[in-house]
């Protein structure tokens, strides 16, 4: 919305400073992080007040879990309200691809806060039905992808672009849908099985927002993409605002979160962040570079797969517990231990996903 005020510059006065991405991204950052500092305290009491026992824990969980009994959720609302304020307030409103990013992700906090709803009202940890959140998360996903299919250039359109091999492209044709659908619904599913300790799922979601708006932002600009020879998508730069957004709220959430955390993200945070690294993916066109930025998140799905279709087939376990951080709970690993640990792994895998702009 402030990009509007570019209209009362001359060119060289402080209005024009509106009309740079970075500048816009530094107060999308800043504007979240208060949002996030002035609405933390608020938020968290009120739904400490109208959740009572608070989320459920898993009979079955940790046993260290048991003491976070009370602990309130859906303090997801905090960063999605943060990200979607500074969105509105710094990124332009002609940009489809901001809006893309902001339907998939203000559509699964939808779902999230249905499903965080259901589990807190009934003090239950089964929440809205599997099938039926899938089945909106494919419907969401696949309106995202046709949407940013329309807006990608011409040779991009319905495109798979691979890092490395900057030439070399797949035709996906009527698949690229079907394909969006997997990469975002995945990754939404992936992160909300990382959210299982305090602090852990929201640094990487930071750590990988953080890479992938870099991205967008250097595929949007003809200049880089030339010099690095990576594929021009017109528009993309825009969604760095989004990421920064993202940032700022993640950092005021995570302050309220840090152990021992006095609120949980909740389905509405961790299905809406992970949704959003999907749909900023396949609108840079960069959905594999988000399986090596987002990795992490690949293996806490994949230990939960591996761990389910063993079980049914020898009726064993490959891990002490699924997801795999539960498994390092079980194997004496302190809790910020792991947390610290995979918050590095996380980055090391950013600076992997990083690294594939510049390798010819």
């Amino acid at each position: 919305m402030l990009y509007w005020l570019t209209a009362l510059s001359d060119g060289g006065d402080f209005f024009n400073l509106f009309n740079y991405i970075t500048f816009r991204a530094g107060g999308a950052f800043i504007t979240a992080l208060l949002f996030g500092f002035m609405f933390g305290p608020p938020l968290i009491n009120v739904l400490r007040r109208r959740q009572g026992k608070g989320q459920p824990i898993r009979d079955d969980g940790p046993e260290g879990h048991f003491v976070k009994a009370g602990t309130p959720t859906m303090g997801g609302l905090l960063i999605v309200g943060a990200l979607l304020t500074a969105t509105l307030l710094w990124a332009r409103w002609d940009n489809p691809f901001v809006w893309m990013v902001l339907f998939v992700t203000m559509s699964f906090a939808l779902i999230g806060f249905a499903d965080d709803y259901a589990k807190v009202s009934k003090q239950t940890t089964a929440g809205v039905s599997s099938k039926v959140r899938l089945l909106l998360g494919f419907v969401i996903a696949g309106v995202a992808g046709y949407w940013a299919a329309q807006y990608h250039p011409g040779e991009l359109t319905n495109q798979l672009a691979f890092p490395v091999f900057k030439d070399l492209l797949l035709n996906l044709g009527i698949l690229f849908v079907p394909f969006s659908i997997i990469v975002i619904v995945g990754a939404a599913n992936a992160v909300n099985l990382t959210d299982g300790l305090d602090g852990l799922a929201i640094m990487p979601v930071m750590i990988a927002a953080a890479t992938l708006g870099v991205i967008a932002y250097v595929v949007g600009r003809v200049d880089f993409t030339e010099d690095l020879g990576l594929h021009y998508v017109p528009g993309t730069g825009e969604l760095l605002i989004f990421t920064a957004g993202l940032i700022g709220g993640g950092l005021g959430f995570l302050w309220y979160n840090a152990p021992p955390a006095a609120v949980f993200m909740g389905d509405t945070g961790s299905l809406a962040l992970g949704g959003a690294l999907g749909a900023i993916a396949v609108a840079s066109k960069h959905e594999i570079v988000l399986a090596i930025v987002g990795g992490l998140f690949v293996v806490e799905a994949l230990s939960v797969i591996i761990q389910v279709l063993y079980f049914k087939r020898t009726g064993k376990r490959v891990f002490l517990m699924a997801p795999i951080h539960h498994h390092y709970e079980k194997k004496g690993w302190a809790e910020p231990q792991i947390v610290i640990r995979f918050w590095i792994i996380a980055l090391i895998l950013a600076m992997i996903g990083l690294a594939t702009l510049k390798v010819r």
